[in-house]
């Protein structure tokens, strides 16, 4: 009887793997359709859009690397080793530009920036100029910049906690052994923070390559857009599979160099006294200490502050106030909720038996799912989108009569796949971390009670879980609600999200209208944020 428990608990284990990774795996085996059409495709890609899509994505990944690691390492080595005026508040409000979708910051700034915008126009009355001020924002170097405003907090967070556990630990060290400031900065506090700096690089990049509200708002030619294109305008199958074959293999790339990078992070962070003394930050005053101050404001102005306010003045803006579509708005709040909520209890529940598992029976099979399941993150929305339609459109045409195609694109039911494939891994991510600080002795004596299996999960577990399941909810729901992508293509026909009308609007230049929902997905984004701050603070 316990045998037969544990093969169906395995089989579940295998079929939820591989529906996860499904998507991923069409695209792959897009490639086994390979024939003279397909090459023909390849080679006239080559020579006409691949290019500018690789060099496109190339200077935006180099330009959005040089600003994070810059903005989110001097901003965590100034509140991790300096001690200045408002250090602590700052040091949670440097998160809060997590908070911001990328496009929504990209929204703010082109309705503020452009040459219709306030500041142009205030400029020209006032000095009595003709024509454009400021260059256009809708470039690669405009992207660049709302980018690394918007995922800096990646590379802060991390190397903040690199710093947090040995820097002035180690720096003192130096300090005593005659070492200048500058020396213990740059030869001892830096390198410690070297793996997080590279892990929080590889996800901003992650998280750039996956865009498509950014690029497509401001018209350059990444993967993402390129997919899109190839699928929608230019209804090309094989050329959106074998773009997304590269974007998937990029992206793979830079997972294993984040995950390279968190193992040696770990590494370095073990065995830590924080609590002694000499581990203090150092104070500075004056000068030093305004500089430092305003080093670290000025990320959070660019990225949350003035974001917002920008957004608010569009809102408020003559009569839009007015004319703001109220009841749209709750319809779009409840179609964003009900999907979030939705795709969070499957999520969790999936993440729960995943890590329950893991937790009671580790074995190669167990690994292997938590493995792929762990990848869904990091694929980005485009390629799970053309891994979910292309099987659909090859069920379609061999059996027209079975409803495949309907059910998976005139219901939610393909949508909720699609979150599923991406958001099951944060949700186990959340799982696993509370698993962690269960203790094994909690299993045995359960056990040596008489207490084992579900019944084990359900009575020791589970109590201990709430907090973790909880948490692992919340990320979901506010994931979904912020997904554009996989939303933009996927919805059902009359079924309309925040984040997709957000983008709708600002693509029709009604930012006034783009901005209700714009604001409301930034409010819901601080919920996390606001999570994440305690859980920092209370470690």
């Amino acid at each position: 009887m316990v045998f037969s428990a544990r093969l169906f608990l395995r089989c579940v284990l295998v079929v939820l793997a591989l529906w996860l990774a499904l998507p991923v795996l069409t695209v792959l085996f897009s490639w086994g359709q390979w024939n003279s059409v397909s090459a023909s495709i390849l080679a006239e890609m080559a020579s006409t859009v691949l290019p500018d899509y690789v060099g496109t994505s190339l200077l935006l990944c180099a330009l959005v690397s040089l600003g994070v690691i810059s903005m989110g390492t001097v901003s965590a080595a100034a509140v991790t080793l300096f001690d200045f005026p408002m250090r602590r508040s700052l040091e949670w409000a440097l998160l809060l530009p997590l908070a911001m979708p990328a496009y929504v910051v990209a929204y703010a700034y082109t309705d503020y920036l452009q040459f219709s915008g306030p500041l142009q126009t205030n400029i020209r009355v006032a000095f009595g100029l003709e024509g454009r001020v400021f260059p256009e924002v809708r470039n690669v170097w405009g992207a660049a910049c709302v980018f690394t405003l918007a995922l800096y907090p990646y590379v802060y967070l991390l190397a903040r906690t690199a710093l947090s556990e040995r820097a002035n630990h180690l720096m003192e060290a130096a300090r005593l052994l005659g070492a200048p400031l500058s020396r213990r900065i740059f030869q001892v506090a830096l390198p410690l923070a070297r793996p997080a700096i590279a892990a929080g690089t590889a996800l901003a990049l992650m998280e750039t390559l996956a865009d498509f509200g950014v690029s497509s708002y401001f018209g350059i030619q990444t993967f993402t857009a390129g997919i899109y294109k190839a699928w929608l305008v230019m209804d090309n199958r094989i050329a959106a599979a074998q773009l997304a074959t590269v974007l998937l293999i990029v992206v793979v790339a830079l997972l294993a160099t984040e995950q390279r990078a968190q193992s040696r992070l770990r590494f370095s962070s073990a065995r830590v006294d924080r609590h002694g003394n000499e581990s203090q930050p150092m104070k500075l005053r004056g000068v030093s200490a305004a500089v430092v101050w305003t080093l670290c404001v000025l990320p959070v102005l660019c990225g949350f502050v003035l974001p917002v306010l920008f957004m608010f003045r569009a809102l408020l803006q003559g009569d839009a106030a007015v004319d703001l579509p109220w009841d749209r708005f709750m319809q779009w709040s409840l179609t964003s909720l009900s999907l979030g909520g939705m795709t969070a209890l499957l999520a969790v529940g999936a993440a729960l038996l995943l890590a329950a598992q893991a937790r009671l029976h580790p074995n190669w099979l167990t690994r292997q799912a938590m493995g792929v399941v762990s990848l869904g993150y990091a694929v980005p929305g485009a390629v799970i989108v053309v891994g979910l339609l292309l099987p659909v459109g090859w069920v379609q045409a061999t059996w027209p009569q079975s409803g495949v195609g309907f059910w998976l694109t005139a219901t939610v039911l393909g949508l909720v796949w699609a979150y599923l494939v991406r958001f099951v891994a944060v949700a186990l991510q959340s799982v696993q971390s509370g698993y962690a600080r269960v203790p094994a002795s909690l299993d045995d004596s359960a056990r040596m009670l008489g207490t084992s299996g579900l019944s084990l999960v359900r009575r020791v577990h589970w109590p201990l879980l709430k907090k973790p399941l909880a948490a692992a909810t919340l990320l979901v729901l506010v994931d979904v609600m912020k997904e554009l992508p996989a939303t933009l293509v996927l919805r059902p026909f009359n079924t309309d999200t925040l984040a997709v009308m957000a983008y709708q609007l600002a693509r029709d230049e009604r930012l006034g209208e783009a901005a209700l929902p714009s604001l409301a997905l930034v409010l819901v984004g601080l919920l996390p944020v606001i999570l994440l701050s305690r859980t920092l603070r209370r470690s």
